[in-house]
């Protein structure tokens, strides 16, 4: 291996994190589930067959980081329970993936010079990177919690995590279980004002419908073409007769749906 790689495997070497924590004993479980929306979870971040120390967080959040390539790094988006505004934490560079890459770059630049050891080189590279990532990332997450705590506030009825916006500092609540007195009493207004309107508009329709026959026959769909009446006596899309009697005025026999004359006395229908 050439002094070039084996100066970036030791400089990758050092900007990876600390060494991972001690494997669980045996019989212990290492994929603790998160509890209920609203309330602190614990979140293992594996790193290998490892596990990193606990950390507490609500679910209202979105993982943003990339572990791949030039652009590798950490970036969490928190959003309020309430609103749904969104906060983002500062973009952080995770060193070792980004060294890795570049490393794997002048790889293969020079791969006519490596030959096969060039591989040998991005693959260390590579793991020494991915092995450091889990307890990277969690850390990043740590500091994006924090800083996060400044942008929302817990509800301590329900627990859920609100903006700036969405709280009320005088009760300490968010606006969801203490809401703003003003804006409720505005809105009780126009509901009140909604209902008297429909409760009047209500008075007037029943007026209308005295003139109204409801005992007339009707029907809704021409059974010739199957044009939408709206209950007209005639349909206007072929002119069929709607809503004619099933019995014969004269004889009272029950006349077949299309017939012109009654089939007991001959009545014209």
């Amino acid at each position: 291996m050439t002094a070039a790689p084996a100066a970036m495997i030791a400089a990758l070497r050092n900007c990876t994190t600390p060494a991972a924590p001690e494997r669980p004993a045996d019989g212990e479980n290492q994929y603790p589930s998160a509890s209920v929306v609203g309330q602190g979870c614990r979140r293992p971040e594996l790193w290998g067959d490892h596990m990193s120390s606990e950390i507490y967080f609500s679910n209202n959040y979105r993982d943003l980081c990339e572990r791949n390539g030039t652009g590798a790094g950490f970036q969490f988006e928190f959003s309020c329970s309430r609103c749904y505004d969104t906060w983002r934490s500062p973009f952080e560079a995770y060193a070792g993936e980004r060294a890795a890459t570049w490393l794997g770059k002048g790889v293969d630049m020079a791969w006519s010079l490596l030959g096969s050891a060039g591989r040998g080189v991005t693959s260390a590279a590579d793991g020494l990177a991915g092995a450091g990532w889990g307890q990277a990332r969690d850390s990043a997450f740590q500091r994006a919690i924090t800083n996060a705590q400044g942008h929302f506030n817990r509800c301590a009825r329900c627990t859920n995590y609100v903006c700036g916006r969405c709280w009320n500092a005088a009760q300490g609540l968010c606006l969801h279980c203490a809401p703003d007195t003003a804006a409720e009493a505005m809105a009780a207004q126009q509901r009140g004002l909604n209902d008297m309107a429909s409760q009047r508009a209500y008075a007037v329709g029943q007026q209308a419908g005295q003139t109204y026959d409801p005992t007339t026959p009707r029907q809704l769909v021409c059974p010739q073409c199957r044009t939408e009446t709206h209950g007209a006596a005639y349909c206007s899309g072929c002119g069929y007769h709607l809503a004619q009697s099933t019995q014969c005025t004269s004889c009272s026999t029950v006349v077949p749906d299309g017939a012109a004359f009654c089939p007991g006395c001959g009545t014209r229908r």
